[in-house]
C-alpha cells in the first residue's frame, strides 16, 4: 500500500521536474512561455494537494489492518485457550482446549483431544528420584453444533483413572440473540470461561468458584455492551453426591461430612468497555446462593458467594482482576465441625475453609509470531490466594508463570508452578494449616486437538 502511494506521488513530481528543465531550455532558447509554466506548476501543486489526504488514509488504513490482526489472533487464542484441568492427586493433573472440526452434516462438528503429561516436582520423593514422570492425560469427544435455532453442547472424557461427563446441554436461540442452556453447563460466576491462562488453573477451581459445572438451566441476554446470565442448578453434575469421579470440584458427602449442593441460583452481569475495538475492558458482578442439605440431619443449611471481576484485553495483553467472597453454612450434626466443608472431584475429596475470600491477579501477553512451524506463543504468570476467615489459618496461594504454544493442531502448555499450603502440594491445606514452605512442580502438557 505504502509503494503504491509513494508511485502516485512521484509521477506529479517528476512532471514537476520536466516542467522546471523544459523551462531552463526555453529560457536558453530565448523562447519563454511564462503563463504556461506558471498554469502548468499551479496544477501539479493542486494534484500533490489533492493526493496529500491519501497518505494520512493510508496510515489510518495500515493502523486499522494492525488492531484487526491482533484481534483475530486474540479471538483464535481465546477459542482455542480451554485450559488444563487438576489433579486427583498430589501428582496428576489434566489439562484442555478446543478445536472443532469434522461436520456431521451443515451444523453439528466433531472433535476430541488426546493429551500426554511430563512433569517433575519437589515434594514426591518418587518423582524426584526417577528425575520426574509421565503419563497420559486424557482422551475426550466431544460434538458442538446447531440445528436451527436448536444448540447442542457435549463433551465426555476418558482418563486412565476415571471417565467423566465434562458438559452436556441443549440449547435454544431466540430471534434477540439470547440462548436458553438445559442440562449439565457452566455455573456464571466471576470471570468467564476461565480465571486463568495456566494448566494447572488458580484457586478458585479447587473452592469450586471457577469453571464448574452442575445440573440445571442457564438464560444468556446480551445487549450491546451489556450481558446478563441468569441460571438455577437443581445440583451438582451428578444425582449421587457420594461420586468423586467428576470434572468440577463441588460439596460431596465423604466421611463425617455428609452434605449435598442443591438450589442454586446464579445472577451475573458485565459490561464491555470499547466493545469491538483492539482495547477492551470487560467488568462484571457475580452472585451465587444455594442449599446445602445434610443427611445425617436431615436439615438444610445454606451456601453464598459473590465476585466483581475485571477482563481487560488491550492490543496483545490481558490483565484479569478478581475479588470473590465465599461462605458454606451446613446443617451438622454435633460432633462435626461447622468452619470446614468437603469438596470432591477427580477421584479425591479434601476440606476447605468454611468462610473465606480469593483473590485472582493474571497477567498474559499474545508473542507476534512470524514461524512455519510456530503458530502462537503465549506467556503468562496467574496469582491467585484464598484468605481464610478462621484466626490462625494459613493462607493458600498459588502462582504459576508459563508459555502456551501452538504448532497447528499441538499445543504445548509449559508451567512452573509453585504453592504455598495449597492443596495437592505436599501436606497444604485450603481448610486451616498445612505444610510450610513454597513448593514446586514443572509441568508440560502436550495435546493433539481434532
Amino acid at each position: 500500500m505504502r509503494s503504491g502511494l509513494t508511485c502516485v506521488l512521484a509521477v506529479p513530481a517528476t512532471l514537476l521536474f520536466l516542467a522546471s528543465a523544459q523551462a531552463a531550455e526555453d529560457t536558453a532558447a530565448g523562447g519563454v512561455d511564462v503563463v504556461a509554466l506558471a498554469t502548468e506548476l499551479e496544477r501539479l501543486k493542486q494534484r500533490l494537494a489533492e493526493l496529500e489526504p491519501l497518505r494520512d488514509q493510508v496510515a489510518r488504513l495500515e493502523r486499522e489492518l494492525e488492531a484487526a490482526q491482533v484481534r483475530q489472533e486474540e479471538l483464535a487464542l481465546r477459542t482455542m485457550e480451554e485450559p488444563r484441568e487438576l489433579a486427583q492427586t498430589h501428582t496428576e493433573p489434566l489439562s484442555e482446549s478446543v478445536v472443532e472440526d469434522e461436520s456431521i452434516d451443515d451444523s453439528i462438528a466433531l472433535g476430541g483431544a488426546l493429551r500426554f503429561n511430563f512433569y517433575w516436582n519437589d515434594f514426591d520423593e518418587t518423582v524426584e528420584s526417577k528425575r520426574g514422570a509421565s503419563g497420559l492425560d486424557l482422551f475426550r469427544l466431544n460434538a458442538d453444533g446447531q440445528i436451527d435455532q436448536i444448540l447442542l453442547s457435549a463433551e465426555y472424557r476418558f482418563y486412565p483413572f476415571m471417565d467423566v461427563l465434562h458438559h452436556g446441554w441443549i440449547g435454544y436461540e431466540f430471534d434477540n440473540e439470547s440462548v436458553l442452556e438445559v442440562g449439565v453447563t457452566q455455573v456464571p460466576f466471576g470471570l468467564l470461561p476461565y480465571a486463568s491462562h495456566n494448566f494447572w488453573f488458580g484457586t478458585p477451581y479447587y473452592l469450586g468458584l471457577a469453571d464448574d459445572y452442575d445440573l440445571g438451566g442457564k438464560w444468556t441476554y446480551p445487549s450491546g455492551p451489556w450481558e446478563l446470565q441468569a441460571a438455577f442448578f437443581k445440583n451438582a453434575e451428578y444425582e449421587s453426591p457420594t461420586n468423586l469421579d467428576r470434572y468440577s470440584y463441588d460439596v460431596v458427602a465423604v466421611g463425617d461430612s455428609q452434605n449435598e449442593e442443591t438450589n442454586q441460583f446464579n445472577l451475573r452481569g458485565s459490561y464491555t468497555f470499547g466493545a469491538g475495538t483492539a482495547c477492551n475492558h470487560e467488568a462484571g458482578l457475580s452472585g451465587q446462593y444455594g442449599h446445602l442439605y445434610n443427611f445425617d440431619t436431615g436439615r438444610t443449611g445454606d451456601t453464598w458467594a459473590a465476585a466483581a471481576h475485571l477482563d481487560s484485553r488491550c492490543g496483545r495483553w490481558n490483565v484479569q482482576l478478581e475479588a470473590a467472597r465465599y461462605s458454606y453454612a451446613p446443617e451438622n450434626p454435633p460432633g462435626v465441625p461447622d468452619d470446614q466443608i468437603r469438596l470432591g472431584g477427580f477421584g479425591t475429596s479434601y476440606d476447605v475453609a468454611a468462610d473465606g475470600t480469593a483473590l485472582v491477579a493474571n497477567l498474559a501477553y499474545n508473542f507476534p509470531v512470524k514461524n512455519e512451524f510456530i503458530d502462537l506463543v503465549t506467556c503468562y504468570n496467574d496469582f491467585s490466594i484464598v484468605l481464610k476467615d478462621e484466626a490462625g489459618s494459613d493462607d493458600s496461594l498459588l502462582n504459576t508463570t508459563g508459555c502456551l504454544v501452538g504448532f497447528g493442531p499441538v499445543y504445548v502448555y509449559l508451567d512452573l508452578i509453585q504453592a504455598e499450603n495449597m492443596v495437592f502440594f505436599g501436606d497444604g491445606s485450603l481448610a486451616g494449616d498445612g505444610e510450610e514452605g513454597w513448593f514446586r512442580r514443572f509441568n508440560i502438557n502436550i495435546g493433539y486437538y481434532w
